[in-house]
């Protein structure tokens, strides 16, 4: 990747964990947590089970400087925790629209990483984005929790293709201006 791209996307400060762009060594724990059915079950792409090298290829795609998604891994070091807690993601839209992703390890859960993200991502707009838009499945209300407590506002009820259910699976949708 070239310095100039990396340059794009900022390095964000949260209180327990820094957002810092993906590197080609976080592959193994993305694998880890990804790995784990519940996981991949509260997303639209990731397998289960996990295909051998779909780490590494995400990471690859993440890196690649014609990406249309930036995604920070929210990483523990500098406070004593692990590298790799999880990641959030900002997928341009058109109209200077962004839609936001996040997912947590399972082990972390319930521990307000995914709220300190998310809030993280909002307050910094590294998109300079007009609207924020989410989806979660109907059955993650702990995913619809932390988006309306970061401002987001319900906009309704539809339906995506998760590859680990092998099925369509009702979603909530939700956005947030911005500025």
């Amino acid at each position: 990747m070239r310095p100039e791209t990396i340059a794009l996307q900022p390095v964000i400060e949260a209180e327990r964990f820094d957002l810092r762009p993906i590197r080609a060594s976080d592959a193994g724990l993305i694998a880890l947590y990804t790995s784990d059915r519940r996981l991949a079950e509260g997303t639209r792409a990731i397998p289960h089970p996990l295909p051998p090298g779909a780490a590494e290829a995400f990471v690859a795609r993440a890196l690649s400087e014609k990406r249309d998604e930036d995604i920070w891994v929210m990483d523990g070091a500098a406070h004593g925790q692990a590298e790799v807690l999880g990641l959030v993601s900002l997928m341009r839209m058109d109209r200077d629209q962004s839609e936001i992703g996040f997912w947590v390890a399972p082990g972390l859960w319930n521990t307000g990483y995914a709220s300190e993200a998310v809030g993280a991502i909002v307050a910094a707009n590294p998109h300079a984005s007009r609207a924020l838009f989410a989806e979660v499945f109907q059955d993650n209300a702990g995913s619809a929790r932390v988006l309306v407590n970061a401002g987001f506002d319900y906009l309704g009820d539809a339906e995506a293709w998760s590859v680990a259910r092998n099925a369509k699976v009702p979603t909530w949708t939700y956005m947030k201006k911005m500025g």
